[in-house]
C-alpha cells in the first residue's frame, strides 16, 4: 500500500480558525451518502459498531471493534481487528499489520476519507440545490459568488472541464440584482474565428454578402442580464479589443453600425487556462484582463470534493435507475480515481454503470460494473510501452527514497501520482515493498 500525505483538499469553508483537528470524514455509511467527521488523534482511534470503542457507524456491517486508525507524522496507518467483513485501504484488503497509509477506507459498508482538518465537516451539510451537490467546501465557494453578485458586474470562474462552471456563473446571475433578465451562454471555444465578432457584437443588414437583415449579436440579446464567456481564452486579439472597449463604454457597435448601441450587461467569465499566464505568453490581452478577470474565483476538482461522489452518485442513479442500489466498493472505486471530466464525467459513467447493471440483472452497482480505464487520465495505446526516460529501476529507487509514498516519489520524478500508479501496475512494482511500516 503506497503511503498519501495528509491531504488538506476536503478543507471547507474559511470560517474555521485554529489548529487544524486531522482526521476521517465519512462519505457513505450502511449503503447511503452520509457526512460525519472523526477527529484521529496521534494516539489513533478504533471504528465499530460497539459503544464506547472510540467512534461507532450505525452500519450492521461493521464489527463490534472493527479496525484501528493511527496517525504517524503526516499520513494516516490502519489495521484490521479481526473484522468479519474486513478492512480495506484504496480497495486493497487490511491484515493485521499496519498499512502505510491510505487515500480511501471502506469498512463494511461505510467509506471514509482522511482529511487534514475535519472540522468544516462536523457541522457542514451536503445539499442539493436546483440539481447541484453541494457539500461544505463548495457552498462556502457559492457564498463567495453571492457576495461578488452583489458588488461586481464581471466575474472571472476557473475551473477544469465538468467541473462546474456554468452552474457557477448561472449562480451569479440568479442572486445579482437582476435574476429576470436573460442569461446567455456562449462557448468562445466553439466560435469560428470568422463569425466571432458578428455573433458577439451583431451586424447590420449589407455589413457582409448576404447580411439580408439586422442581427443581434450575444451582447445585445443578454442585455439586462448576463453573458457567460465560457472559454474565454479563446478569443482572438481582436475581438479582445472590442469586448474590451464594451466593457470600459457599456457600448457595442455591431459590424456594419455607424453608432454604437448602449447595453446594461454583466459579464462572468471563465477558462481552464490561467488568464495571468495567458497574459504572460502575449495570448491575452493584460488590459481586458484587468476589466475581466477580478474579481476571480476557482472551482475545486471533482477529486478535491470526495464528500459530494456519494451524493452525486445517488442523484445520477435517481434519474436513471431509482431501484438500483449502491455498494460501498462502488463508491471506493470511484473515490480512488481521478476523473477529468469530474461531474459532467461521473453523471455520463453512473448512468452506464447503471445500465451494466441492470443488464447482468444486478440490483445494486458494485465496483465490478465500472470499467477500469473510466474515470482516468487518458493513457497511451494498449500494450504501449512507458517512455524511455521511465525505467523501473528508477521508479523502484524513487519508491525506495520515498519509503514507499507514491506521492512523494511522483512529486520526485516530475508526474502526477495517478501517471506513477500506472508505470507501477505496468511494471508489476508493489510500493509497499518500500514502506517503512
Amino acid at each position: 500500500m503506497a503511503e498519501e500525505t495528509l491531504d488538506d483538499s476536503t478543507r471547507g469553508s474559511a470560517g474555521t480558525v485554529g489548529p487544524p483537528s486531522p482526521g476521517l470524514v465519512v462519505v457513505f455509511s450502511a449503503g447511503r451518502p452520509a457526512l460525519g467527521a472523526l477527529v484521529v488523534p496521534p494516539a489513533g482511534i478504533v471504528i465499530g459498531r460497539e459503544p464506547g470503542v472510540g467512534h461507532t457507524l450505525d452500519d450492521q456491517r461493521l464489527s463490534r471493534r472493527h479496525a484501528e486508525i493511527r496517525r504517524r507524522g503526516g499520513v494516516f496507518v490502519a489495521r484490521d481487528l479481526g473484522s468479519r467483513n474486513g478492512s480495506f485501504a484504496d480497495g486493497v484488503g487490511l491484515g493485521a499489520e499496519w498499512s502505510p497509509g491510505l487515500r480511501v477506507l471502506r469498512l463494511g459498508d461505510s467509506v471514509l476519507v482522511p482529511a487534514a482538518d475535519v472540522r468544516p465537516f462536523k457541522d457542514g451539510v451536503v445539499s442539493v440545490v436546483d440539481g447541484v451537490v453541494r457539500g461544505p467546501r463548495l457552498a462556502a465557494l457559492y457564498q463567495d459568488i453571492a457576495s461578488a453578485a452583489t458588488s461586481a458586474t464581471t466575474l472571472h470562474i476557473r475551473g477544469e472541464t465538468g467541473s462546474g462552471k456554468e452552474l457557477a456563473a448561472r449562480q451569479f446571475h440568479r442572486v445579482g440584482p437582476r435574476p429576470e433578465g436573460p442569461f446567455v451562454a456562449v462557448n468562445c471555444a466553439g466560435i469560428p474565428a470568422a463569425l466571432a465578432e458578428r455573433l458577439l457584437f451583431g451586424a447590420r443588414r449589407g455589413a457582409y454578402s448576404g447580411a439580408a437583415a439586422d442581427t443581434e449579436g450575444y451582447l445585445q440579446t443578454a442585455d439586462g442580464g448576463t453573458l457567460f464567456l465560457d472559454e474565454v481564452a479563446e478569443l482572438g486579439a481582436e475581438v479582445q479589443a472590442k469586448l474590451l472597449r464594451v466593457l470600459e463604454t457599456r457600448e457595442v457597435l455591431p459590424l456594419g453600425a455607424q453608432r454604437p448601441l448602449r447595453v446594461d450587461v454583466r459579464v462572468c467569465s471563465a477558462t481552464h487556462r490561467d488568464l495571468r499566464a495567458e497574459v504572460a505568453a502575449g495570448r491575452f490581452r493584460e488590459d481586458l484582463y484587468f476589466r475581466l478577470g477580478r474579481p476571480a474565483l476557482t472551482l475545486p476538482p471533482l477529486r478535491e470534493r470526495p464528500e459530494e461522489v456519494p451524493w452525486i452518485i445517488a442523484e445520477a442513479l435517481a434519474a436513471v435507475r431509482p431501484a438500483l442500489s449502491v455498494r460501498a466498493s462502488f463508491v471506493e472505486a470511484v473515490l480512488l480515481r481521478p476523473w477529468p471530466g469530474n461531474v459532467r464525467e461521473l453523471l455520463t459513467e453512473v448512468a452506464e454503470a447503471a445500465r451494466r447493471a441492470t443488464a447482468a440483472r444486478s440490483r445494486r452497482l458494485e465496483a465490478v460494473h465500472l470499467p477500469p480505464e473510466v474515470g482516468q487520465p487518458m493513457a497511451p495505446a494498449a500494450g504501449a510501452a512507458p517512455e524511455p526516460a521511465i525505467t523501473r529501476a528508477g521508479i523502484e529507487a524513487a519508491l525506495a527514497r520515498a519509503h514507499g509514498n507514491v506521492s512523494q516519489a511522483a512529486r520526485e520524478l516530475g508526474m502526477h501520482r495517478t501517471q506513477l500508479r500506472r508505470y507501477v501496475t505496468s511494471f508489476a512494482i508493489d510500493p509497499r515493498r518500500f514502506g517503512s511500516g
